[in-house]
């Protein structure tokens, strides 16, 4: 959790000196950042049984 933090902080900082030289390039980045951080997160869910998945398209 410490190590998560700390990269967080370091993306935080990193920005803010981006922004400092050239706005439109720390938001640029910043959403590049954002996407890279979702694919990390979907990356370590587990995904479903397909079994699972064919039950819930016959209930519906």
């Amino acid at each position: 959790m410490k190590l998560l933090l700390l990269e967080v902080a370091f993306v935080l900082v990193f920005l803010a000196g981006v922004a400092l030289v050239f706005v439109p390039a720390a938001l640029i980045i910043g959403g590049l950042l954002g996407v890279v951080a979702v694919e990390r997160v979907s990356v370590r869910r587990p995904l479903a049984p397909v079994s699972e998945l064919r039950g819930r398209r016959s209930a519906a």
